[in-house]
């Protein structure tokens, strides 16, 4: 008897259909085909064991397991409930069979018949209603996650026993149902972290709220215990809220790479993602024989931190400056190439020299010119000229921290931010994509960012001063025209342009000199 089920396989963060077909007829084995990789293989063991708790057992015949289309590299355990059901119904253990091409069935089967938890399962329920299924049956761990797609039915199910009863005798299961726009709104602003824990430090919070408003890069150089990574962790709460468009987008990433919790059904806060030093190239941006997703499309639509960044090694930074630029990340493989989404904050943090003291207010630098140029030296040039913000944090007096001043809460910076971000969408209207001011390319600039005769002296003045390249050129004008969006300003005035160059004094150029 010939019997066809559903599954998926991931290619990048999109799910490809997977028709499984099974046939019991006359004769002996097992044969897995279809280009099923070892995990797919290993199936068997699993589903055996499996079926002998419910007294099921795979039939003492010829079995034959087609996963179509053949050309495309099954991988991972999510067939193990697919082939089992499709095993029993094929042979006739289970009735029901003629339903099991309406649902997608996946699932990896632990040996006791309970199921554990897959991964992509939002992509996979998004292709299954595209395909006109009637539902999904996956662990029940994902449920919530796969869910938040209306206009198809969820079934979480714990283990192999209520797919059979389902199929079998009738037994409904109870569809998961999620009220995404209330799960949404009721944690949009579940932070952490807020801005009026951090004390002083007024120049650096301005900072970070032009980098918020214009989606703009930025890098932190202080010493030791300066307030660095306290101010990077912040910086998601000022961020705008996330769209539902947005929040979906980044969910399927994190759905793809396995990081959805059972309890959480959406991504709704932005992310942000801080690796170790000593990361490599792939796991940052993404790939592996079998493509995943990074640590930059995990910080999809949030905050890439890196700390200590002259420790990272040089070939895994420089990687960073294609999707940094593209916002996006294609990996090419043989036979296909898959694009993973990477559009993110980025923020560095650096020590400003081997000791860290240099430019300290009461400590004395120990460093030699040369070794801090060489400490400097370890970031590229084409990559800080990617980095819009450079700003230098100076380490807070006893006076600030013991002081009972409250500062502002990050509520109400947000709040600056949002308007700025409304701005810059009603500027880019109809352009796809495009929704700050850090994303325009160089022509936009020319349209957008236009400056008066005496502006234009002032910015000549500062690249001759400071020795930046073109691309420098427009990073200032960009943030120049995030300021003046925060000023409510239709034009970039010059005290608009002022500040932006000031957040430019610390290139390599600057460092050094004693």
């Amino acid at each position: 008897m010939l019997i066809r089920t559903n599954n998926c396989a991931l290619m990048g963060v999109t799910a490809v259909p997977v028709l499984v077909e099974v046939s019991v007829d006359n004769g002996i084995g097992f044969h897995l085909v279809g280009l099923p990789d070892s995990a797919v293989k290993e199936s068997q063991q699993r589903i055996e064991t499996a079926l002998k708790i419910y007294n099921y057992k795979i039939p003492g015949r010829k079995v034959v397991v087609n996963l179509a289309p053949a050309d495309i590299r099954k991988e991972g355990s999510a067939y193990d409930l697919t082939l089992a059901i499709g095993i029993l119904a094929a042979s006739e253990q289970i009735a029901g069979g003629e339903l099991l091409e309406d649902y997608y069935i996946l699932g990896e089967l632990s040996l006791d018949g309970t199921l554990q938890p897959i991964r992509g399962a939002l992509p996979i329920a998004l292709e299954a209603r595209k395909n006109k299924k009637k539902g999904v049956i996956l662990p029940i761990q994902n449920a919530r996650e796969a869910a938040i797609m209306d206009g198809i039915e969820i079934y979480g199910v714990s283990n192999i026993k209520e797919v059979i009863d389902f199929f079998d005798k009738n037994i409904p299961i109870e569809p998961t149902k999620i009220d995404i726009s209330h799960e949404f709104s009721d944690s949009l602003r579940d932070y952490e972290f807020d801005f009026s824990d951090v004390k002083g430090q007024v120049n650096i919070k301005r900072a970070m709220e032009i980098a918020a408003a214009g989606g703009h890069n930025v890098i932190l150089i202080g010493s030791p215990g300066s307030g660095k990574t306290m101010l990077a962790k912040r910086l998601p709460s000022i961020l705008p809220p996330l769209c539902l468009e947005e929040a979906l987008e980044t969910t399927k990433i994190h759905s793809v790479a396995g990081k959805m919790s059972r309890y959480k059904s959406i991504v709704s806060t932005r992310p942000f993602r801080a690796p170790h030093h000593t990361i490599s190239d792939v796991a940052l941006v993404g790939g592996g024989s079998h493509p995943q997703p990074g640590e930059i499309s995990l910080a999809h639509n949030g905050v890439l931190f890196l700390d200590e960044l002259p420790e990272f090694k040089r070939q895994v930074l420089e990687v960073m400056r294609q999707p940094l630029e593209e916002r996006c990340v294609t990996i090419s493989r043989s036979k296909y190439t898959v694009e993973f989404p990477s559009s993110f904050m980025f923020i560095a943090a650096m020590n400003p020299c081997p000791c860290g003291n240099y430019n300290h207010p009461t400590i004395q630098c120990t460093c030699k010119s040369f070794e801090i140029m060489h400490y400097m030296n370890k970031i590229s040039g084409p990559l800080m000229d990617r980095i819009d913000i450079h700003v230098e944090v100076v380490p807070v007096s006893h006076e600030e921290l013991a002081s009972k001043t409250t500062t502002e809460k990050s509520a109400d910076i947000r709040k600056r931010v949002v308007a700025a971000r409304k701005i810059q969408r009603d500027r880019f209207v109809g352009k796809d994509k495009l929704f700050c001011n850090a994303q325009m390319n160089s022509k936009m600039v020319r349209d957008f960012c236009i400056i008066d005769n005496a502006g234009q002296q002032i910015l000549k003045n500062a690249m001759d001063r400071l020795g930046l390249s073109a691309r420098a050129y427009d990073r200032i004008l960009k943030v120049a025209r995030t300021i003046a969006d925060l000023d409510g300003s239709l034009n970039i005035e010059i005290g608009h342009l002022s500040e932006a160059i000031n957040f430019r004094n610390l290139d390599r150029d600057n460092w050094g000199m004693r």
